[in-house]
């Protein structure tokens, strides 16, 4: 299941049941998978607040009811840190996700890799395997080009990577440049508003996602 790690640390791909004879595909869970901005939202409803996605952020999207500022940082680190603990095995697929990653299990080893609290371990692992999602998880912090070059270099075939942040798609540019490297951005809300780059394929279609990774592993 899942190895909570550091984000320069990647635990063997033995270890979380992976081959190293086969494509590796990396996939993140929020907003890559799971419908996270509408899962916060619901969870931060629960508890008084409201989740306006006025723009490509979190905390900065927080209100309290009828406020005209965002929310205070720390009460944003609070409930970010709560829905991880309690509220993240309640997210709804990516529409489209399921499906192609079953398509691509035959062909490729898939690996998750989230930005997550380590709360989120149980939670998260449970998510994947209630809806048929591949289940070796890596939670991990930071920047994710380091743990990606050190998960691709235990592999000898090709490798793709697949995120909705810039940051960590061009960290993965940085330091493992043969991976093949693409954004999704599963909320309808947000995709106007997400910054997109020419280094990374923007599909926000996993059905032409699925079938742009495996031209890429192929």
């Amino acid at each position: 299941m899942a190895d909570a790690a550091p984000a320069a640390t990647a635990p063997s791909l033995a270890s979380l049941g992976l081959r190293h004879d086969r494509p590796l595909v990396i996939v993140d869970v929020d907003e890559v998978l799971g419908l996270f901005m509408q899962g916060f939202g619901a969870y931060v409803s629960n508890r008084g607040y409201e989740l306006r996605v006025d723009r490509f952020a979190l905390f900065q999207n927080l209100y309290a009811p009828g406020a005209s500022e965002p929310v205070d940082i720390a009460v944003g680190r609070e409930l970010f840190n709560g829905f991880f603990a309690e509220g993240c095995g309640e997210l709804e697929p990516a529409p489209g996700a399921v499906a192609a990653l079953s398509k691509l299990r035959p062909k490729a080893e898939i690996l998750i890799l989230s930005n997550a609290p380590a709360a989120a371990e149980q939670l998260r692992g449970d998510w994947l395997r209630r809806h048929g999602l591949p289940d070796a998880l890596i939670l991990s912090s930071g920047p994710k080009g380091p743990i990606t070059a050190a998960l691709v270099a235990q592999t000898f075939g090709r490798s793709a990577f697949v995120d909705d942040l810039l940051p960590n798609l061009d960290s993965v540019a940085e330091h493992s440049p043969q991976t093949a490297t693409f954004q999704h951005v599963a909320d309808l809300r947000l995709r106007p508003l997400a910054p997109r780059s020419d280094l990374h394929p923007r599909i926000d279609d996993w059905a032409e996602l699925g079938e742009a990774i495996e031209a890429a592993i192929s």
